[in-house]
This record gives structure tokens, C-alpha cells and sequence, in this order.
């Protein structure tokens, strides 16, 4: 990890703070991070060094109750852009470039959405699109694991905390070769195959992270995934781009492409050889697309 790793605590109103992991250049160009779920502010190894490499002032966050952020019950994804703008304007930044994957593309469109004014453009990478869209198979070609907890959070929302509980505890005493056997019902070959060493670790760090201070923020961010994210795709006029594989079991293929239909103008990256995990190597091309929008 770079020695030049920064973490910071930033007032988001109301009593809140959220915590920010500053990386990369100081000076440089400032890109926003939306990671996944449950994930925290950390920023991956490769992340910094591409930003060291290309000027960009990398910037990561917990959402809130994950991490070092304060939990917000009944947080909702448009709530969201609100505490990027509180980032962005206690940095003193008054635009900058915004990245979401996973869980975090969801943040990211709402970035796009609701913060004309502050995101140049915005990429979701490996993103969720909303849940209950008519005529949409959310499920189909998605890891058991991940099609049984919304299913169980609908079906039976005690039940699901008590799971996630459950899980919580799982993750913060797993080494990375265990946290690695969990996903398994999740991982395509491709992403099998990079499920290894400072990949494993990380995420098996981000994890842990997130999930120190309980389980409240994990259950608030997929109940907000999950809820009306409060903005319309349609509305948006920034630069947008999806990144998707057609490997992924975490976030299905289909939700890529639907985004990419539903947002006025997106471009859209989906890939033959690329699954969920892969996408993580692929972000300097992702910094790439937002650092022409300067």
C-alpha cells in the first residue's frame, strides 16, 4: 500500500461524518469511488498506483454504518449523492470524476443524476440495475447465493438480518482463502481465477472494514439497492459509461445492458472475457474515460 494514504473524517450534516480514504496524487485530479457491498473506503493497491502514475487524487468512502461513517437507517441510493457532494465540497472540489462498482453503481448513477453540477461524468462498472423492473429478470444467470438473500429479504426480513448477522460474524474471522470458498457459488472461471493473493486479500480486507462496527450499514445499503434508488435513469445528461462482463454471477450480464439502454447517451463496455472480480483489474481504462472529461 502506498505511504501516502490519507484517512479522513468529513461532516455529512445532521450529526453524521463519513470517512474518506484519500490516495494519489493531492493535487491531481479529483475521481470519486463508489465500492461494492459490502465494502468500504480502502483503496485497492492497483487503484493507487494507477493514480500515482496519472496525476488523479483518488478518492474512497464508507457509506454509511459501514466502516468509520456513521449509519443513517433508511438511507436511500439519491441520499447518497448528497454525501458526495459534502466530500466534494470539504476537499474543495468542485468537480470531479465519479466510479461506481457493484453495489456501488447504483451511487454512481445517482451521482450522475442528482450532482450535474459536480460530476464531470460517471462510469458503473459491473452495476446493479433497479430491482422489480417489469418484463426484467433480475435473477437470471445470478449465484445462488446472491438470488437466496433478496429473495429472503422480501420473503422473510427477520430471517434475512439474522443471516446477515450471521454472515457478518463469517467475514470478520475469515482468512482470505475462506473468504474465497464462500463467493464460490458466485465465481465464474475467469473470476475464479484471479481470486488469489493481493486480490484475495484486499477484498477480504474491504470486508472487514465495512463490517467493524456492525451490521447495520450492510443491511441499510441492500435495503436501499433494493428500495426505489429515487431518481430517474432517463434524466440524466452527464458523459455516462457501463462497464459489464458476460462472465459476472454476482451482477449478472442483463443488468449492464438494461442500464446502458435506460441512461440518455451511455456508452457501454461489455465484455466476453470479463466476470465480476476481473473488472477491479480493469479501472485504469476506467480512469482513462474520465480523465478526457477534465
Amino acid at each position: 500500500m502506498s505511504s501516502g494514504v490519507e484517512t479522513r473524517t468529513i461532516p455529512a450534516g445532521s450529526g453524521r461524518e463519513l470517512c474518506v480514504e484519500l490516495a494519489g496524487e493531492p493535487d491531481g485530479k479529483p475521481i470519486l469511488v463508489h465500492t461494492g457491498e459490502p465494502m468500504s473506503r480502502r483503496l485497492y493497491g492497483g487503484w493507487i498506483a494507477d493514480a500515482e502514475q496519472k496525476g488523479i487524487r483518488l478518492i474512497g468512502y464508507d457509506r454509511p454504518g459501514y466502516g468509520g461513517s456513521t449509519p443513517h437507517p433508511g438511507h436511500t441510493v439519491s441520499s447518497g449523492a448528497q454525501d458526495v457532494r459534502a466530500i466534494a465540497e470539504a476537499l474543495g472540489h468542485d468537480r470531479i470524476g465519479i466510479w461506481g462498482i457493484s453495489g456501488g453503481g447504483p451511487y454512481a448513477l445517482g451521482c450522475a443524476a442528482l450532482l450535474p453540477d459536480v460530476a464531470v461524468a460517471v462510469a458503473a462498472v459491473a452495476s446493479l440495475a433497479p430491482y422489480g423492473i417489469e418484463g426484467f429478470d433480475y435473477f437470471a444467470g445470478m449465484g445462488e447465493s446472491n438470488v437466496e438473500g433478496v429473495k429472503l429479504f422480501f420473503s422473510d426480513p427477520e430471517a434475512s438480518r439474522r443471516d446477515l448477522r450471521e454472515a457478518r460474524e463469517e467475514i470478520l474471522a475469515a482468512t482470505p482463502e475462506q473468504f474465497a470458498d464462500e463467493l464460490e457459488s458466485l465465481l465464474s472461471p475467469a473470476d475464479a481465477a484471479v481470486l488469489t493473493g493481493d486480490l484475495a486479500r484486499w477484498l477480504t480486507e474491504t470486508h472487514k472494514v465495512a463490517l467493524s462496527a456492525g451490521d447495520q450499514g450492510w443491511w441499510d445499503d441492500g435495503a436501499a439497492s433494493l428500495a426505489d434508488w429515487g431518481f430517474d435513469l432517463g434524466d440524466i445528461r452527464v458523459p455516462v459509461k457501463i462497464w459489464h462482463g458476460r462472465q459476472d454471477r454476482f451482477v449478472p450480464v442483463q443488468h449492464g445492458q438494461w442500464l446502458a439502454a435506460s441512461v440518455p447517451g451511455a456508452e457501454a463496455d461489455i465484455s466476453d472475457r470479463d466476470g465480476h472480480l476481473t473488472m477491479i483489474g480493469r479501472i485504469g481504462e476506467i480512469h482513462d474515460w474520465l480523465l478526457q472529461y477534465f
